[in-house]
């Protein structure tokens, strides 16, 4: 058992991506430790990332994969796989709520159906290199 959380931690703990650019106030919250928001900082599998009322944030993925978002926006990146070699490729992240502008990395060019986004709404299933989402807040 240890074994097993010892591997899935080691999995969990490796970056993923980073906090490139931000404006007001944004946070990452990975494993339940909430981060300002700032050039640098790690984004792994699990992260949710926020931003304030007045802010935006941009990150960028191992892949080359560019995210920004606007204010009032929830966005938690669930799964990550970035092997090419072996031909693991995957990103799957849920918006909440606010506002993604996606931009394609590797991952979406090699195997473009191993991108999705989900939303309360739907799911969308990435097959071009950008889209801009918005979804409003829940009543």
């Amino acid at each position: 058992m240890s074994l097993a959380l010892h591997t899935h931690a080691q999995v969990s703990t490796a970056p993923i991506g980073f906090v490139k650019i931000v404006t007001g106030e944004a946070w990452v919250i990975t494993e339940g430790q909430r981060t300002a928001a700032m050039p640098g900082v790690e984004i792994k599998i699990g992260s949710q990332l926020k931003t304030a009322s007045a802010a935006t944030m941009g990150i960028t993925l191992k892949d080359g994969t560019l995210m920004s978002f606007g204010p009032d926006t929830e966005l938690t990146l669930e799964e990550y796989l970035y092997a090419p070699a072996q031909e693991e490729l995957k990103l799957i992240a849920r918006l909440g709520k606010g506002t993604l502008n996606y931009v394609s990395g590797v991952i979406a060019k090699l195997k473009p159906d191993a991108v999705t986004v989900k939303t309360p709404a739907g799911i969308i299933g990435v097959r071009g290199t950008q889209f801009v989402l918005k979804v409003d807040d829940p009543l």
